[in-house]
């Protein structure tokens, strides 16, 4: 309760900026303004391009600075970016030295929030492991459960709602950790591997965004098969549960350490004295892939010494998946079509091809690559899809698809692979690179959207890409 009366009193007669007319921030309009803030939205967006968003704004009572010069006379108390937006830009140092506060949603939130937070981040695997960590985080005694952050949900105007014995299962990126600086139960970081890099000045940047959910963390939970955060592990400032393909090795733990791994095809916890638990077998898990089994691990240690087995087993057998995640359309003439928009890097493109490998490995598969340039290195993505055999033919789409074609074309496996038959296609647009991949696709075979790289050269988001996929096959 002193959290809120602090927040409320700070708010009331504040001027207030919400920096883009994001998903994080539109629902704080109301929340806001209902608290006596003079809220300004400001979007670099034209008011046409916001469309129905700005008559919302407007509706609220908000004011609406949109367009190329949106932070021209940037003069509100609070300024709460989005979170692509870098918070050491010109305009927010000024502000910060004429004295106004820089903060996010997810600051807000994990500031004042009185629920127990359990956060994750990584480059790859948090949506999953978020959602099926909300799930597990549901079967616990007391409370509510939400699902929020990154993943598409804003919290923080549902605070005033949530009590101590609640719990929040929360996915954090990088550009929401820059500054973030509060307590979580738990933190979880999946892997870390080049990414946005294109915002971030370089890895150590990145990297030491994603440490920084350790900052006031009361247990961690890292993959120790990566070497970044097995690395962060050795040094972390509480207690840490490793996750692996295979078992941890003797030694590795300190006091109060634990391991969560598979064992025999079972994912089984150990403390450091060796005591082991058994949860569920990787057979147990409805998504397909070793990928979903780690995510699987680092929830359940997320979760906590009160999860049940039993419960776990359960959220294992039915839990379909997050939409745009290895999501299976449909079927038509033969050929699968899964939707994996969410696939925003190679090494997240890397993992669905195994899965679908690993599952179906009869099965030949034609990719649809390319998107928004992030500068990431496209060398394992060549490696990711001319080391698999199932892999039969590539279209590429979007503003890498060059880039795409020459570390393919580079890869020391390309000679042999060309002449085997694989095939490497010019896609052109979004929509005619869906045309051909169907066209390309034999009876037998699958289609996967897997673009290895962002969605912002045309969409909003990586959803907007995977619903116009899903309609394009749904079309065909």
């Amino acid at each position: 309760m002193e959290k809120k009366e602090r927040l409320a009193d700070r708010l009331n007669g504040k001027k207030v900026a919400l920096i883009g007319a994001g998903v994080s921030n539109m629902p704080l309009i109301p929340f806001l303004i209902g608290r006596g803030a003079d809220v300004t939205v400001r979007d670099g967006k034209t008011e046409e391009k916001l469309g129905e968003k700005a008559g919302i704004i407007k509706k609220y009572g908000a004011a609406l600075v949109a367009g190329e010069s949106y932070l021209d006379g940037l003069c509100e108390d609070v300024i709460v970016r989005s979170p692509g937006i870098r918070p050491d830009i010109p305009e927010f140092t000024e502000a910060v030295g004429r004295g106004a506060i820089i903060t996010s949603e997810m600051e807000l939130f994990l500031t004042h929030t009185a629920c127990r937070v359990f956060a994750v981040t990584g480059s790859d695997g948090k949506s999953t492991t978020t959602t099926v960590l909300s799930k597990l985080l549901e079967t616990l005694p007391g409370g509510k459960t939400y699902l929020g952050g990154n993943i598409g949900h804003p919290l923080f105007h549902l605070y005033p709602e949530m009590g101590p014995e609640d719990k929040a299962a929360v996915e954090l990126s990088s550009f929401q950790l820059m500054t973030a600086d509060a307590p979580v139960e738990a933190a979880v970081i999946t892997n870390v591997t080049p990414n946005h890099l294109n915002w971030h000045t370089g890895m150590d940047e990145y990297i030491e965004a994603k440490k920084r959910i350790l900052l006031h963390a009361g247990r961690a939970v890292l993959n120790y098969d990566c070497p970044v955060t097995r690395e962060i592990g050795g040094t972390a400032g509480c207690p840490v549960t490793f996750f692996s393909r295979t078992p941890v090795p003797d030694g590795v733990l300190r006091d109060g350490d634990s391991a969560i791994y598979l064992k025999n095809g079972v994912i089984v916890k150990r403390d450091r004295g060796g005591a082991e638990r058994e949860f569920i077998s990787r057979s147990d898990i409805l998504l397909p892939g070793m990928h979903n089994a780690e995510n699987y691990m680092a929830a359940i240690a997320a979760a906590g010494e009160e999860l049940d087995p039993e419960a776990a087993r359960e959220v294992a057998r039915t839990f379909p998946g997050v939409e745009h995640r290895l999501e299976f359309v449909r079927e038509h003439r033969g050929v699968r079509y899964y939707n994996g928009s969410i696939d925003s890097s190679p090494t997240r493109t890397a993992a669905a091809l195994s899965a679908l490998a690993d599952t179906m490995p009869d099965r030949r598969i034609v990719a649809i690559c390319g998107g928004y340039d992030k500068n990431i290195p496209f060398g394992p993505l060549a490696e990711a899809l001319l080391g698999s055999e199932t892999v039969r033919a590539v279209v590429l789409t979007g503003a890498t698809a060059e880039k795409i074609k020459t570390a393919v074309t580079s890869s020391p496996l390309w000679e042999a692979r060309r002449d085997g038959g694989f095939l490497l296609i010019d896609g052109g647009d979004f929509e005619d690179a869906v045309a051909k991949a169907s066209e390309t696709a034999r009876a037998g075979e699958t289609v996967i959207l897997s673009p290895a790289c962002a969605s912002f050269d045309r969409f909003e988001n990586f959803e907007e890409r995977g619903r116009l996929f899903k309609e394009l096959v749904r079309a065909l």
